[in-house]
């Protein structure tokens, strides 16, 4: 099946480039069939090569396809190289089982947008950039798959750009997420002077026999490509440019905003966990932003008003966990946090974006309510992923992937009582902020009427998503639950296996210390913004929690931050520098254009009786200088 495996990216290749060249002159319908079908192909095949892949033996399980050579320089020559293995599996199978459901629903939510085939083609590009981001077999390529996420994410972010606001959205997410690329590509250019290749394979072997534990050049390296991590993946410092990539549609949203591309500093760091195995200080540092981004994010999600606001500093909060259980070496429980997630959230946009859309397009919590007997379908499915978000014990998937990422806050050799004093009090304040969102969306009485009610095109994704939020998170157990642990035994092909400093006997104490502060934060939620929302009322009334409130709503200083410290100076010393020298020197070379522009134009005055003359002068003339020579 490895000679099939060119198809996975290949098909979405293919939309976007039909789409690209020829949408614009196409019926919505065949828009719509190449644009979800041809992503939808590409999840059949991955599911077929992933079932043969599930059927080869552990020594031998990974799949080798090279296309062609990209290029030859010297002893460098790059190939167009694909590489499948576990890990590389599980985050095909994800993008493009997701990306599937999305398109479909995509079909119903855009069509009555203009720009349909432009929508569909920049997802296509999008999802075919991702699998060669988790495909590639070397550095290089999988830097093309990055650059090219971060591409599709401007234009999908500003995909309504007639709304100046989306654009500046699209432009600072694109910035902010350069400065990660720029130290991840220096850090790609050392891997290469160091190891003299960027196949990553190579590379994970040679590691650990060139660089001895907390050598300096693994720690610059593993900080270079965390840095590259961190502006991807949204965390702290560069987690401000995700709430305002809101701007873009709420299939956006669920794509590359919650499922993918902000998992991709995920992927990075597990992909090369062996350099950051090597550097226990930059693995601290790791679970220290993690730790701080779930935290700040969390309060953050706590205030906002606008749905999807809600939701995206919940990803951000969500992927800090990710990066804590990385930063502790609990790879496998990072990655099974990560598939869990990406179910869930994707549910939770697109549920979102129903609601926004039944009601022409509102955005604030505060004017919903009572849309539970209204949108019924809507509502369940949107518990459902709530649930899963705030880890319902026993019941839902997040339970299960989050239950592991707090024992190992504890248990792991690299954990540490505060790293899971913050993680715990992370899961008070999602379940605090998510049944907040919930209640004030789906309780109380109407404020916003319903102006449409979601198709099938719409509901039946959500189901499907819905279904997977309860049931994939029963392929991995706790220790204590039982044997089941067919999620890490698969990926122990490719990842470490995670030392644990302590038994898992005192496991079921820690989970119900976890299921304490999930109900705690549920009900506290129930009594402020449902039963006893008075209590709430006087707390308002708090000069100094107010103050608190609207930091955390501002998402704790940090876009006034910067644009006191980098914003600003930079437009300021810009200002002063527009007109220099070397303005001036350009500037003369305009105006002499435009002036010899202007005087040459006195020529073409549209008189033919001028044009006869200016020919029977001109032949004088040149008759004359014939005679004369």
């Amino acid at each position: 099946m490895e000679h099939l495996l060119w198809l996975i990216p290949a098909f979405p290749l293919a939309g976007f480039l039909v789409l690209a060249l020829t949408g614009k002159s196409m019926p919505p319908v065949w828009v719509a069939i190449i644009g979800a079908g041809t992503v939808s192909l590409s999840a059949i095949f991955t599911i077929i090569i992933g079932i043969t892949f599930l059927s080869l033996p552990p020594a031998s399980a990974h799949y080798v396809q090279t296309l062609w050579t990209w290029m030859e320089i010297s002893d460098f020559h790059p190939e167009i190289s694909l590489y499948l293995d576990a890990l590389s599996l599980v985050f095909a199978f994800v993008i493009t089982f997701i990306a599937a459901l999305i398109h479909l629903y995509s079909v119903a939510f855009m069509a009555f947008d203009k720009d349909y085939s432009r929508f569909f083609a920049c997802m296509n590009l999008f999802v075919c950039s991702m699998l060669l981001l988790v495909l590639a077999d070397n550095l290089l390529l999988l830097y093309l798959g990055w650059e090219g996420v971060g591409l599709c994410s401007y234009l999908l972010i500003g995909f309504w750009y007639e709304h100046p606001e989306n654009g500046y959205a699209a432009q600072k997410a694109f910035i902010i997420t350069r400065i990660g690329d720029t130290a991840m590509a220096i850090g790609i250019f050392v891997i290469f002077y160091q190891f003299g290749t960027l196949l990553i394979p190579d590379i994970l072997a040679k590691a650990p026999s060139l660089w001895q534990p907390e050598a300096s050049m693994a720690t610059i390296t593993a900080l270079l490509l965390l840095a590259g991590a961190l502006g991807k993946s949204a965390q702290l410092p560069f987690q401000t440019w995700l709430p305002d990539a809101m701007a873009g549609p709420s299939p956006v949203s669920a794509l590359i905003h919650a499922a993918t591309m902000v998992t991709a500093g995920v992927y990075l760091i597990a992909r090369m966990h062996v350099i950051f195995e090597l550097s226990p200080t930059v693995q601290l540092i790791i679970a220290a932003i993690g730790a701080a981004t779930l935290f700040i994010a969390g309060f953050s999600a706590l205030t906002q008003y606008d749905l999807k606001r809600v939701l995206a500093y919940s990803t951000i909060s969500q992927i800090g966990y990710m990066f804590l259980a990385l930063g502790l070496g609990a790879w496998t429980a990072a990655i099974f946090h990560f598939m869990i997630h990406a179910f869930f959230k994707a549910l939770l946009f697109l549920a979102a974006g129903a609601v926004i859309e039944a009601l022409h397009h509102e955005h604030n919590m505060f004017k919903m309510g009572g849309l539970r007997t209204k949108l019924p379908v809507v509502f369940l499915t949107f518990v459902i992923g709530s649930a899963s978000l705030i880890a319902l014990p026993l019941i839902s998937s997040g339970f299960y992937s989050k239950d592991q990422i707090l024992w190992f806050a504890w248990a792991s050799k690299n954990g540490n009582p505060l790293l899971w004093l913050i993680a715990i009090s992370g899961a008070f304040i999602t379940a605090l902020y998510t049944t907040r969102m919930v209640m004030l969306t789906f309780w109380g009485e109407v404020k916003t009427e319903v102006d449409r009610l979601p198709g099938k095109l719409i509901t039946i994704p959500l189901i499907i998503l819905a279904f997977f939020s309860i049931c994939v998170g029963f392929i991995e157990l706790p220790h204590n639950f039982g044997s089941l642990t067919l999620f890490s035994d698969f990926l122990h092909q490719v990842l470490p296996e995670t030392l644990l400093k302590s038994t898992a006997s005192g496991e079921v104490f820690f989970q119900l210390l976890g299921a304490l502060a999930t109900f705690s934060g549920i009900y506290t939620a129930y009594i402020l913004w449902y039963k006893q929302p008075e209590h709430l009322e006087k707390l308002k009334r708090n000069e100094m929690l107010l103050r608190l409130y609207s930091f955390w709503h501002s998402g704790w200083g940090f876009d006034q931050l910067y644009q006191t410290l980098i914003v600003r100076p930079i437009v300021f010393i810009a200002t002063i520098n527009k007109n220099d020298v070397l303005d001036k020197i350009y500037q003369g070379i305009t105006l002499i254009s435009v002036a010899l522009y202007r005087s040459l134009s006195f020529t073409q005055s549209g008189s033919l009786r001028w044009y006869i003359m200016g020919l029977v002068v001109g032949a004088i003339i040149i008759l004359g200088i014939q005679i004369m020579l």
